[in-house]
């Protein structure tokens, strides 16, 4: 008789960045924390729910520190170690930084997943690494109920290339560098509901490296970068809103999904994770009133190993979306501007 082996998403109780803490539950717990102010070569803190930490070395060197994991959204390990890390690095990308080195973060169920299958997790993470041109130079593991894996990533920019989320200025585009509806597939696939070919776009989409951020920081017309993951368009928008001292106008005609999104989300594929955003951040957040359930689901997706929000110079954005399409992210476009005002969202038709 064969041995039961498990899909690796029954492991776990959630899935990619949909795991996260709720933005309200996150703001509490470091609302208490010591402020990061007195060390002055600490450019970035936790202090605007930035993607990373900053230390400033001299004046041509920051170092960018950052750490991300979850459990798998994906049932194949291999797949689920390349979105890992693929998330993972983004966030120096984010910065404007370019990623040196990477320490891997484990925690597996010894007793259910046969060791094979652990290291293809660890094989599919390491080949990211080596795409993004760096080793994976050590890690800690642990024997946990579930399966968790990431990556600790140390990245490097000079100090006039580091881009925070807190750089957006009014009058702005905002750009943004790829489909939303990650979350909505994985709700599907964990159901089985979730075709071929929206499995192989979910993958092309979770392990395309976010490496353009880097590219986009030498350029001053760019203002602000952060990556959109567990909190959706809305919830990573509504941070660099905050942070900006600016409203953000985004519409919803001009937002990218993937394909199969919109259809998905019409038929309930919706995430715990997409419910628990809003009620942490609704308030903030001006939809039209015939906004449906399912439409505000999409804004709220929770984006495993998403795209980047850009905020860039009005005159210089269809150039800057161009440049992105052009460098392999297709579903890249101009969604909104930002204005003067009290920081918040506004979604328009």
């Amino acid at each position: 008789m064969e041995a039961f082996v498990p899909r690796l998403t029954e492991l776990a109780h959630g899935g990619g960045c949909g795991c996260k803490l709720a933005p309200s539950v996150l703001q509490t717990l470091l609302a208490g924390q010591p402020t990061m102010l007195p060390f002055m070569q600490l450019l970035v803190g936790s202090e605007t729910a930035d993607d990373a930490a900053v230390w400033q070395i001299d004046d041509k060197t920051c170092v960018i520190a950052t750490t991300d994991f979850f459990m798998p959204a994906v049932d194949d390990p291999r797949e689920f170690g390349r979105i890992a890390a693929t998330n993972a690095i983004s966030d120096v990308y984010a910065m404007g930084g370019r990623p040196i080195m990477a320490l891997a973060i484990v925690g597996m169920p010894v007793d259910k997943l046969a060791p094979q299958t652990i290291a293809k997790i660890l094989e599919g993470g390491a080949s990211v690494c080596a795409d993004a041109g760096i080793p994976v130079a050590g890690g800690h593991s642990i024997d946990s109920v579930e399966p968790i894996y990431g990556l600790a990533v140390i990245g490097l920019c000079h100090p006039d290339e580091l881009r925070r989320n807190g750089g957006a200025r009014a009058g702005d585009a905002l750009i943004l560098t790829k489909g939303l509806g990650v979350g909505i597939y994985s709700a599907a696939l964990k159901k089985q509901a979730l075709s071929l070919a929206g499995y192989d776009e979910m993958i092309a989409s979770t392990t395309l490296l976010n490496r353009i951020g880097a590219e986009l920081a030498r350029d001053p017309d760019v203002h602000a970068l952060t990556d959109v993951t567990g909190f959706g368009i809305l919830g990573h928008g509504l941070e660099m809103a905050r942070a900006s001292g600016v409203t953000l106008s985004i519409a919803l005609s001009r937002l990218p999904f993937l394909l199969e999104a919109e259809a998905l989300a019409r038929d309930g594929f919706v995430t715990g994770a997409s419910r628990r955003n809003w009620e942490s951040y609704g308030a903030e957040v001006s939809l039209p009133e015939d906004v449906s359930d399912w439409r505000r689901a999409l804004l709220t997706d929770p984006q495993t190993s998403g795209g980047l929000l850009v905020a860039c110079a009005p005159d210089r954005a269809d150039a800057i979306a161009g440049t992105i399409c052009d460098a392999g992210y297709p579903f890249a476009r101009v969604i909104g501007h930002a204005e003067a005002g009290t920081p918040g969202i506004t979604v328009t038709g």
